[in-house]
């Protein structure tokens, strides 16, 4: 049995930045609508789509799609379930406050993937739409 991890922050250090952005779930279709519109880059595994907000709410907010091509509903969940866990490490980090951020699984690709080269693919991905 292992015991929680306990962290301390000392008086006048700040906390890392990935502490700093909290990371909310896009539910409205507007939102996705306007995301469509918006920057769009293309990896092997995965499709990403973002847009500044332009407000100055500090949250980054990123949304999940995956179409039919990916295939049965087994698939479809299989596949959004990588993607949700990529955006959970590789946002904080990477991610930029005040975006919206939407993941489109690939057919065969996000599933089958290997999860690092996933991981890979959406940090390419952000570096490529924060230009």
């Amino acid at each position: 049995m292992t015991s929680p991890v306990k962290t301390t922050v000392t008086a006048g250090a700040e906390p890392p930045a990935a502490v700093l952005l909290r990371v909310e779930v896009l539910k409205k279709r507007s939102d996705f609508l306007l995301a469509a519109r918006a920057r769009r880059q293309g990896t092997k595994g995965l499709m990403l789509q973002a847009r500044a907000r332009g407000d100055d709410d500090p949250t980054v907010r990123v949304g999940f799609t995956c179409s039919k091509k990916v295939g049965n509903a087994v698939a479809r969940n299989r596949a959004k379930r990588r993607l949700r866990e990529v955006a959970r490490l590789i946002l904080p980090q990477h991610g930029r406050a005040g975006w919206d951020y939407v993941l489109i699984g690939r057919a065969a690709a996000t599933a089958e993937r290997p999860f690092e080269n996933l991981q890979g693919d959406l940090i390419y991905a952000l570096k490529q739409v924060h230009k």
